[in-house]
């Protein structure tokens, strides 16, 4: 290609995207007007992701919280992006974004299931963007390669995040106030 034959890429507006997105046959994130396609998921990745979410679930029924699987959009307004989070659960009622019902912006609790490809993107610059969102309590990091559930919760002081964590199969962490067995978590995982 020759420099003349090069085009810019033009930014697309929140607008266009969710006008995008509506019809689209795959998913993508909004990033500052850009969209950023979203690979498929191993059997392990979906396993682990909807674990997480029945677990969850059941788990926080009758509580006032709710939780959702990967199709919900949530919303960062402060940095104009749109994400997919594997598994988000909302306590209390839903608040959106530009008044649109498909763009949350008040998660309590924010679940990842870590792949290879994005391991290092989840850990970092996706967890800096989740940390703007005020609601966000509890950010959770679950490893595909072996029983390892991390936990970052925002402490007293809003700009620190504290680290636990729990590891094997006889293990359990606490999540939104309830106790979830890693054996629940990752029943049915085929491990390599």
């Amino acid at each position: 290609m020759t420099m003349g034959a090069a085009k810019t890429l033009q930014a697309l507006s929140l607008q266009e995207y969710l006008e995008i997105e509506e019809k689209a046959e795959f998913k993508s994130e909004y990033h500052q007007g850009f969209l950023v396609a979203m690979a498929g998921s191993t059997r392990n990745h979906a396993l682990i992701a909807m674990n997480m979410g029945a677990e969850l679930r059941h788990r926080l029924r009758g509580n006032g919280c709710s939780t959702y699987g990967s199709d919900l959009k949530v919303f960062i307004e402060p940095l104009d992006k749109s994400l997919y989070p594997d598994v988000t659960v909302i306590c209390g009622p839903p608040a959106y974004g530009l008044d649109r019902k498909d763009l949350i912006v008040n998660p309590s609790l924010v679940v990842e299931v870590l792949s290879g490809s994005t391991e290092g993107y989840d850990r970092g610059e996706k967890f800096s963007f989740y940390r703007q969102l005020p609601s966000l309590q509890e950010y959770v990091l679950v490893s595909q390669q072996r029983p390892l559930v991390e936990v970052f919760r925002r402490a007293e002081n809003a700009n620190e995040w504290l680290l636990s964590w729990a590891e094997g199969l006889g293990s359990s962490i606490e999540l939104a106030g309830t106790s979830l067995p890693l054996t629940e978590v990752y029943q049915g995982v085929e491990w390599e």
